[in-house]
């Protein structure tokens, strides 16, 4: 398998889509197409080192719970169930956007660091965007005060019983690594990274 070339269809702030011309493992030319937030496509630039976004789970010690979000997405046409996320500037760590996102989206101040993943992938059949998952404490009160005009986003405090909830309930649209980590908290009781 081997990358013959690229050639770039859209040209949008925060994500592009290429077509990518390749030989398979047979030796026939083919073409695959993806969507990037990158000016040339790590398939190509080879920086699989820095993520594009943060994945914050984060477990607020006053009241002892987990937080997630409920935010609408357009995409979807209603409302999922997440954790707070966002871009990672250009020369800033996965600790500050986790930092500057949780505040932005929820209101909710970071206290310590637990763990962050290195980037991982969970839609490469049709992108190369990775995620860094930060593992947090917080504190504070939910606002909203953070969120842009564009977004309607409402932070949710719960317990192992109430993602269990959420995790058996077939009518919510939940994000998949939001839906691994509930799980694992209902079942253990723990955030575990």
């Amino acid at each position: 398998m081997k990358i013959k070339s690229i050639e770039k269809i859209t040209d949008f702030l925060h994500l592009n889509m290429f077509n990518i011309s390749y030989t398979d493992r047979e030796g026939h030319e083919k073409t695959w197409r993806l969507a990037s937030r990158n000016p040339s496509p790590k398939c190509v630039s080879g920086r699989f080192d820095i993520p594009d976004a943060v994945i914050i789970v984060a477990f607020h010690i006053g009241r002892n719970q987990l937080v997630i979000i409920r935010e609408f997405r357009v995409s979807l046409g209603g409302y999922q169930y997440g954790f707070p996320a966002g871009l990672v500037d250009p020369g800033e760590t996965v600790e500050a956007a986790a930092c500057r996102e949780l505040k932005e989206e929820t209101g909710l101040d970071l206290v310590r660091p637990i763990r962050v993943s290195p980037p991982i992938y969970s839609s490469s059949g049709m992108t190369d965007e990775s995620v860094a998952m930060a593992y947090v404490e917080c504190t504070g009160a939910p606002s909203r005060d953070g969120n842009e005009g564009s977004e309607d986003i409402e932070a949710l405090f719960v317990s192992p019983l109430e993602a269990q909830a959420i995790c058996e309930d077939a009518g919510l649209k939940v994000d998949a690594k939001t839906w691994l980590v509930l799980c694992v908290y209902a079942a253990t009781g723990r955030v575990v990274c």
